[in-house]
This record gives structure tokens, C-alpha cells and sequence, in this order.
């Protein structure tokens, strides 16, 4: 089965698009010339992405959705079927960054990373993927994990956790699809300029504020910009790539991990301080 060279006429469908990698992909598949379903709880972000996509001349349907709730992700595949199709292209975007020691992390902010970064993908895989593969044709899943799902950071226990989650499930899926028509990529982005970590990642009240800013300041000095990242994916699919890295340290600190778990581990706590993951000096986060 080769990539997917053509995304002309596809249908895409891409949760969380209202900022971030997930309004870069939806624009990137509009530029491509598929047809767009974009999805995202914030309705002025979606409705800014629909407009976004269709002053590309993009056709585009958007709904607000919880990917977090089962029943609203069944509800939208039925809205979707009836109104633009089966969706060639299912991009499993949407999530939410968590910073924090693990001892300050409570309960509550656990179980909402995992519902909406890992739950998150499974409702989107539940509630499209029976009828995708009923269309027949080549189709594909794309989940967008993390480089911390291979290789994380301090003060990220839920958000790696939850992206490992991502990972191992990709894995499985590409196993259990292998030889049909539905083919699964997993994204995994580095250090990348959206509001996940610039401003709108949740936090507990002992994360320092110097580290928050200091979190702010790399990102927008180094982070790559969600663009490449979406263009990646699409170079993805079309060659056929299991695994999109995208960003710096991605790839490297992957590779780095495989190496050596010792020296990766002094390697990243060292440069956890310079970005803001790890408070500086002789502290709690030291």
C-alpha cells in the first residue's frame, strides 16, 4: 500500500483545531485541497478556523465537540456521515498540557489530562473508525502523541503519561490495521510554539512563576512553529511514515533514550532547567 499521494477532494476531519497544530493542519490539508471537518471546545478559536479554511476555498464543516465525552464524539460522527461523508483522513489532535511536580499534581488534574489526551483519542478512533472501514479505501489515523511520549521531561508526569498512553495505542492499532486499508501515523512534536505550552497549559499554584515564564520565553524563542509540524504530516502520509518527529530535541531525544536511559535522564534534567521544566538552584525542583 503506498502513501497517500493526492489529498485533493479527501475529507479530514481534525479535532482541536482551533489553535495550535491542529488550525496548521486543518489549513495545510485546505492548501492541499481536501475538504475539512474541524472540531475544538473553544467556539471563537473554531469559528476562527472555520473561516481560516474557507477563505482557502476549502469546503469546511465545523461543530463544537468534547472529545472527552463519548457520546458527544458519537453524536458528531453521525453529524458528520450525514453531512460531508466518511472521513478519509481522521486526525486525532486535541489535547491539554500539565506542568507540575508529581507531589503537586493532584487527582483531579490527572484524570482530566488522561480524558482528554488519551480518552480523547480513543472516542475519536470508537466513533469513526467502524464506518471508515466500511467505505473501504486507503484511509488513515493520525495521533498526535508527543516527544514526551518517548522521551519526557520533569514536572510532565500526567501529560508524559498521557502521551505514552497515545504511543502504545498507535503501536497497537498499526498492528492490528496492518494490511488493510486504514493505515495509523503518530506525531510526535518537540519543543513547539502554541498556546499548549505558551500560556494555556494548566499548572498547580507551586509551579514557580519564574518557571512559567521561562516555559513562555523558550517556547517562543525556540519552538518550532506548528506550521512545519503540520506540514510534516502531510509529507508523512504521503510517503507512508509510521512516525512523524517534528521540532527541536524530538527525534534526538528519542534516539537519545534508545542509547542510554542513564544519560539521557542527566542529559534532560540538565536542560530542564534552561527550559523551565525544572526550577534552577537549590529548591524543590532542583
Amino acid at each position: 500500500m503506498v502513501g497517500i499521494k493526492d489529498f485533493d477532494g479527501r475529507l479530514v476531519l481534525v479535532t482541536g483545531a482551533g489553535s495550535g497544530i491542529g488550525l496548521e493542519m486543518a489549513l495545510a490539508f485546505a492548501r492541499a485541497g481536501a475538504r475539512l471537518v474541524v472540531t475544538d471546545l473553544n467556539e471563537a478559536g473554531l469559528d476562527a478556523a472555520r473561516a481560516a479554511v474557507t477563505a482557502l476555498g476549502a469546503e469546511c464543516l465545523a461543530r463544537r465537540c468534547d472529545v472527552s465525552d463519548e457520546q458527544d464524539m458519537a453524536a458528531l460522527a453521525r453529524h458528520v456521515e450525514d453531512q460531508a461523508g466518511v472521513p478519509d483522513i481522521l486526525v486525532n489532535n486535541a489535547g491539554i498540557g500539565y506542568f507540575g511536580l508529581f507531589l503537586d499534581t493532584p487527582a483531579a488534574a490527572w484524570r482530566r489530562v488522561l480524558e482528554v489526551n488519551v480518552m480523547g483519542v480513543v472516542n475519536g478512533i470508537r466513533a469513526f473508525l467502524p464506518a471508515m472501514r466500511a467505505a473501504g479505501g486507503e484511509r488513515g489515523v493520525v495521533n498526535v502523541a508527543s516527544a514526551a511520549g518517548f522521551a519526557p521531561a520533569p514536572s510532565m508526569s500526567a501529560y508524559a503519561a498521557s502521551k505514552h498512553a497515545v504511543v502504545g495505542l498507535s503501536e497497537v492499532l498499526a498492528m492490528e490495521f496492518e494490511g488493510s486499508g486504514v493505515r495509523v501515523m503518530m506525531v510526535c512534536p518537540g519543543i513547539i510554539d502554541t498556546p499548549i505550552v505558551a500560556g494555556n497549559a494548566r499548572m498547580p499554584p507551586e509551579f514557580p512563576q519564574a518557571q512559567v515564564e521561562r516555559l513562555q520565553a523558550y517556547s517562543a524563542a525556540k519552538g518550532c512553529p506548528p506550521r512545519e509540524v503540520a506540514e510534516a504530516v502531510l509529507g508523512a502520509l504521503r510517503r507512508r511514515d509510521i512516525v512523524v518527529f517534528a521540532g527541536p530535541l524530538a527525534r534526538i531525544s528519542s534516539i537519545l533514550m534508545r542509547i542510554s536511559r542513564r544519560l539521557a535522564r542527566r542529559v534532560t534534567i540538565a536542560k530542564a532547567r534552561e527550559i523551565g521544566y525544572l526550577a534552577r538552584g537549590p529548591n524543590r525542583g532542583s
